[in-house]
């Protein structure tokens, strides 16, 4: 939720995309998921962003090198990729790639035999839970509060947890 309070435009597709797929329903069953690429792809963005446990992003280079004519010095911080620290679900709308370790750049639930047991389940409860939550409430900042004021700052462990709560204002949304 915070990327996407950050992002509106963002917030607004996503929830755009689940209230025309569901229309008047009462809320998003696990069968209307595949009806909602885009939440797909906020999902496969926020875990490539914000991973449970942090295995690929980022990293740090060991020692001074030059990489493409770019001098990279010692221990500096190295994200891979197109715009590796922007938002941009966009990214994963075109592309089939796979949450279960077939990509190896993006294994948010690890892979091969150690894979996570419940990476189905795991995907299934952030999906209905983040496509019920986009149907059902408006989601406004509380009074004074903007959302360049949102951090993604961490808590450093073997899983990765805000180090700020994110608190919102939810309006109940009525379909007309």
């Amino acid at each position: 939720m915070t990327y996407l309070m950050k992002n509106p435009k963002k917030l607004r597709k996503a929830q755009k995309e689940v209230r025309q797929a569901i229309e008047k329903k009462r809320f998003v069953k696990e069968e209307d998921i595949e009806q909602l690429p885009y939440l797909k792809a906020v999902v496969k963005e926020t875990m490539r962003l914000q991973p449970a446990a942090p295995l690929l992003l980022p990293r740090e280079s060991s020692q001074d090198c030059d990489f493409d004519g770019h001098k990279i010095p010692a221990k500096t911080t190295v994200y891979v990729g197109e715009n590796p620290e922007e938002f941009k679900p966009e990214r994963f709308r075109k592309k089939s790639i796979d949450l279960k370790g077939v990509d190896f750049g993006m294994i948010p639930f690890g892979a091969g035999r150690r894979m996570c047991p419940g990476i189905n389940m795991g995907l299934v409860i952030v999906e209905l839970s983040l496509a019920n939550l986009l149907y059902a409430f408006n989601w406004e900042m509380p009074l004074g509060t903007k959302s360049e004021d949102l951090d993604m700052e961490a808590l450093p462990g073997i899983t990765m947890h805000k180090k700020n709560a994110l608190c919102l204002m939810a309006r109940k949304y009525v379909c007309e």
